[in-house]
């Protein structure tokens, strides 16, 4: 249980998604590595405290982690969240955050979510006092970088790229929970994702406009099984989704406080243009 019924909170980002450079070469982003937090983590967390904050959205870097198939590398977690136990600084648990292993390759892979449910499980185990987590952050905007603007990691694009990646995202987030409510049925999931919407332009692109402010809108319904509509069911059909792998987000049966976390950006904000491009506002 936390002090109060108010959460006020602050982050250490710890994205680590890969990109390619302009030299061909591939570079992960680990922006742990960029702020030195894996030397100065101790002072971060002391900031923290100075701030008068008690909840602190952190996690381990899933890539250097997660070493293979029932494979760890606890070493920093356990320094970390010790440390953070020890100073009275509750965790929002961020497991995923952009980016995965190298021997994972992608988000398309479609033996990640079954990988990462078991990352899930055996962080949970570990660290069982903690109780609140973030599973994947993002999803949609991990989907539409990763799967369709070719921006991150498998680096897609495409409507069919989305799906798949989206699908797996999601199939992820839910075992993950899922798992980690077999280790503490009392956990908080607290599930962060982007706030965005689409504005037309003028009326010729009224539809899409629809289209793309439904779209958004996927991760979550996917992930709490709420019924899409009409259009999104063919979108996901058209591209790649079964029915049967649909269905199942409906009958994932997840029993647990969950709150919802938005980010927002001022970039999210954009125009539907008349030839059907976006541009930001």
């Amino acid at each position: 249980m936390f002090a109060s019924n108010f959460m006020f909170a602050t982050g250490i980002e710890n994205s680590y998604p890969t990109i390619l450079l302009p030299n061909g070469q591939v570079k992960r982003v680990d922006e742990l590595e960029k702020t030195n937090h894996y030397t100065l983590w101790k002072r971060d967390f002391e900031l923290t405290l100075e701030m008068g904050i008690e909840f602190l959205r952190y996690g381990p870097p899933y890539y250097k982690t997660h070493l293979g198939p029932n494979k760890y590398d606890w070493e920093f977690s356990d320094l970390t969240f010790t440390a953070l136990r020890e100073m009275g600084i509750t965790p929002i648990v961020d497991l995923c955050h952009f980016g995965v292993p190298d021997w994972i390759g992608g988000f398309a892979n479609p033996d990640f979510p079954h990988q990462f449910a078991n990352y899930a499980r055996a962080f949970a185990l570990r660290f069982p006092h903690i109780q609140y987590y973030t599973p994947v952050n993002e999803i949609y905007v991990a989907a539409l970088f990763s799967g369709q603007l070719g921006w991150w990691n498998d680096r897609l694009k495409g409507d069919r790229n989305f799906v798949t990646v989206l699908k797996n995202l999601c199939r992820a987030n839910v075992m993950a929970m899922q798992a980690i409510l077999e280790v503490r049925a009392d956990t908080t999931f607290i599930q962060s994702e982007s706030t965005e919407y689409f504005h037309a332009e003028n009326p010729d692109v009224l539809t899409q406009t629809h289209f793309l402010n439904e779209k958004r809108f996927l991760s979550l319904d996917l992930t709490y099984g709420y019924p899409v509509s009409a259009t999104m069911y063919e979108y996901l059909l058209d591209n790649g989704m079964t029915r049967e792998e649909y269905h199942w987000f409906g009958t994932s049966d997840i029993k647990a406080q969950c709150v919802m976390g938005n980010d927002y950006y001022e970039t999210n904000e954009h125009l539907v243009c008349r030839d059907g491009s976006i541009a930001p506002s």
